[in-house]
């Protein structure tokens, strides 16, 4: 068998040398890796369990109107602040489009436009720009799958109002969100509003729509339900503190509602007698 030349070795080896520098030109020097996107700092909206039931007897046009108010609560227990922006071009544009800010762990910011609205709302004793949608309410009669009464809720006007009973990281050592929501003011062209780490909103017994009517309903059990964020227009990272209910017994006595609290559920929008 012949002895193979020296001229095709070292022809395969210059072609692979050339490949080995076109393919160091193609990639580059020095290629940086993709840079990692910097983690968000989600809020997370936990939903207090209704509170301070109360029974008011209204008069609305002739009509007598019995209400079931309450005490609603959202605490933020995530690892970011809950901001939402509002803004509008001009004063022609009726309510401000609303929109999320999501702040990273290195300080950035993201912007996640048109998760709701912000409305001017005019109550009884005042006026300011209330967001929609945010905190729904609903009584259930028990074991029924539709409810009986909803809420006519007006919106929202976010703000650290009270200290978590947690200290969850990130806690601002002072509440942050202190505005009344541009109060008396429909001429703005932006608001900013939100809720710390570590703080909540909170609303009184019937202040604008805290109540759902009864007028009309039979004595029974019902559950009430909160419901923060049902809609998941928000960003955060927990979704499954975001309801909570209580179970009560309304009767009738002389054309009067009584009312009585048989539990209360924190975690949950189901809420069965105690067995």
């Amino acid at each position: 068998m012949p002895r193979p030349t020296a001229a095709p070795v070292a022809l395969a080896f210059a072609l692979g040398l050339v490949a080995l520098v076109t393919l160091g030109f193609a990639l580059g020097p020095s290629d940086p890796l993709p840079e990692r996107t910097p983690a968000e700092l989600l809020p997370d909206l936990d939903q207090e369990a209704p509170s301070r039931l109360v029974v008011q007897e209204v008069t609305r046009a002739g009509r007598r109107i019995v209400r079931l108010g309450f005490a609603s609560a959202v605490t933020n227990v995530g690892a970011g602040p809950l901001i939402v922006d509002g803004r509008r071009r001009t004063l022609r544009a009726g309510p401000m489009r609303a929109d999320q800010l999501i702040r990273r762990a290195d300080g950035s910011i993201r912007t996640v436009t048109g998760v709701a609205a912000l409305r001017y709302v005019r109550s009884a004793d005042h006026a300011h720009w209330h967001l929609v949608p945010f905190e729904r309410y609903e009584l259930r009669p028990v074991g029924a799958n539709r409810p009986a009464a909803r809420d006519g809720k007006t919106g929202f006007c976010l703000g650290d109002r009270y200290e978590a009973k947690s200290e969850p990281a990130g806690k601002p050592d002072e509440m942050v969100f202190r505005g009344r929501c541009g109060l008396r003011s429909p001429h703005l062209l932006a608001v900013r509003q939100g809720i710390s780490v570590g703080y909540g909103d909170d609303y009184d017994p019937n202040l604008e729509g805290q109540y759902v009517e009864v007028t009309d309903l039979p004595a029974g059990r019902y559950v009430l339900v909160h419901t923060v964020n049902g809609e998941r227009r928000l960003l955060e990272s927990d979704h499954s503190n975001n309801a909570a209910s209580l179970l009560l017994q309304l009767g009738w006595r002389g054309g009067k509602a009584e009312l009585e609290t048989l539990r209360v559920c924190a975690a949950s929008a189901q809420c069965s007698a105690p067995r």
